[in-house]
């Protein structure tokens, strides 16, 4: 009986060991989890940072962006409102230039009229003073 008691004392002692592995196995496997774990969340955190770093630099070149794009809004409205002036004082001048010239057109027009009437009328006297003669 107790070599029957020796031997299921064996059989427990060996199961036991066989548990015992088992345990150490899996706190190893349990170490190596946490290890991945810990190396994983380390690895989030530095792209956490770096994804905040990015995050800051996009906003300040947003933003600036957005003053730079103000900026050239305003340089274009300027040169838009400077332009116009530029574009009235010309067709100003295109038309003070048309009057002139129509003005022109009608003295010449005159002086022409005259010229031919003066030449009538020399003429005429010239023929005048032939018949007169």
């Amino acid at each position: 009986m107790i070599e029957k008691l020796r031997e299921e004392v064996d059989v427990i002692k060996a199961e036991s060991l066989k548990w015992k592995e088992g345990i150490d196995r899996f706190a190893v496997e349990k170490e190596a989890a946490r290890s991945q774990l810990s190396s994983a969340e380390n690895q989030l955190q530095k792209m956490k940072e770096k994804v905040s770093v990015q995050a800051r630099i996009i906003e300040e070149l947003e933003a600036r962006l957005a003053f730079e794009l103000a900026k050239a809004e305003s340089d274009v409205g300027k040169a838009k409102a400077d332009a116009d002036k530029l574009v009235d004082v010309y067709r100003a001048d295109s038309e003070a230039a048309q009057v002139q010239a129509r003005e022109a057109a009608e003295t010449a027009d005159t002086r022409a009229h005259w010229v031919v009437e003066l030449a009538m009328c020399r003429s005429r006297r010239e023929t005048l003073e032939e018949i007169h003669v």
